[in-house]
């Protein structure tokens, strides 16, 4: 089996709190205490290398601060952490896009990995001047990724698409390395590019056995597109984290966040989640119901999230061995890699750092991606004591 790659998550989408802050696909985020600014998501960014995380992802949206430009400042402020900057494409041309990746990647050492957001919400796309609809979308996407992919192979481009068009270009500078692609999406569209173009395939978090059925899903469309052992495809999941010492605590902890859900706010925000052109939005409001009964779908996997919050809507919920083992049980239908969060996201980058991944480590599937540093043992109080009295 591969070894596991952790990520974490930048609440650049409204801040962070205590309590679930919603939002997301057209809907408005809810209350948080602690602001979207460098000083704080720049303590994020540090806990999360600190423990382990290999990247940090940053939202997209008209609710979100800008992910090129977060992420480019907090790059000053953290020492390895990569970003998975996601950004939609058509709203920035190609080659400008592929120069941009170029920047970022070389003057931050290799630390930018891309989410491509298609865009899943026509009305919000026309706030940004984009009034294709979403199967045309996916086309431009096809086209745009094309493009990109040969600036970077360091091709000249001649380049005459339905959708985007581009003459003699060539970079002149290429990324080193070549950011990975990660891409998601549940509709057919979306299956056919990310088979064709991505390095990674991310999917919410459903039960096991629904992921095993994209991941197959997947791998035969990126079979049909020629991709073989030399080229890959791995798998990713976003998800929402509860862990503590003890599974009671952990349960505690979720009936806390829900017990701060208003039930107004579900209706309002369920009512708007509803309107989503989004395969995969539809497929988490069908886990949760828009109740807050009946909301563990799969032992440890809870929906709570998703009544408040658009996108990712469910959370591993447990004690760190609990919570391990579901991961080793996503391991086993194909995911490779996991976008993780919790609320706060600086407490939870270190519950989950301190408490999962240690025994993700014992038992050989995950390792720090940073050389570990030696820290002289501390020396007794009362030997220094006796030391210096002597």
């Amino acid at each position: 089996m591969s070894p596991l790659t952790f990520h974490w998550f930048l609440p650049t989408n409204g801040g962070d709190g205590r309590q679930v802050v919603g939002g997301g696909h057209g809907v408005s985020a809810g209350p948080s205490g602690r602001p979207a600014d460098v000083p704080y998501l720049g303590q994020i960014a540090r806990g999360a290398e600190q423990m382990g995380f290999e990247a940090a992802l940053t939202p997209a949206g008209a609710w979100c601060e800008d992910a090129w430009l977060s992420t480019a400042m907090l790059s000053q402020v953290s020492e390895r952490l990569k970003f998975l900057v996601a950004f939609r494409p058509g709203l920035v041309a190609p080659y400008l896009a592929a120069q941009m990746a170029g920047t970022f990647q070389n003057l931050t050492g290799g630390r930018l990995l891309l989410n491509v957001v298609t865009g899943g919400e026509s009305h919000e796309q026309r706030m940004f001047g984009d009034f294709l609809d979403k199967e045309a979308r996916y086309a431009r996407c096809d086209e745009f990724l094309e493009i990109v992919r040969r600036l970077w192979a360091g091709e000249t481009v001649d380049f005459a698409g339905e959708h985007l068009q581009v003459e003699s270009a060539k970079l002149g500078q290429i990324p080193d390395p070549v950011p990975a692609i990660y891409f998601g999406g549940s509709s057919p569209a979306a299956g056919r590019v990310a088979a064709k173009h991505a390095d990674v395939y991310l999917t919410w978090g459903e039960p096991p056995a629904a992921v095993a059925e994209k991941v197959d899903w997947i791998r035969k469309l990126a079979a049909e597109e020629g991709r073989g052992a030399e080229r890959p495809i791995r798998f990713g999941i976003r998800m929402h984290t509860i862990v503590r010492d003890t599974a009671e605590e952990a349960w505690a902890e979720a009936d806390r966040l829900l017990a701060g859900i208003d039930p107004a706010s579900i209706k309002a925000v369920q009512e708007g989640l509803r309107k989503s052109e989004s395969e995969g939005q539809r497929r988490m409001l069908d886990l949760n119901g828009g109740s807050k009964d009946d909301l563990e779908i799969h032992p440890n996997v809870w929906a709570g999230v998703g009544l408040v919050r658009g996108g990712a809507g469910t959370a591993l919920v447990g004690s760190h061995e609990q919570v391990a083992d579901r991961i080793e049980e996503y391991h086993s239908v194909g995911i490779d890699e996991f976008v993780l969060s919790a609320y706060p996201h600086l407490e939870g980058a270190y519950h989950f750092g301190e408490g999962v991944l240690p025994i993700l480590a014992e038992r050989g599937l995950w390792e720090h991606p940073a050389p570990p540093v030696h820290h002289n043992t501390a020396v007794p109080f009362q030997a220094a004591g006796r030391t210096a009295a002597s």
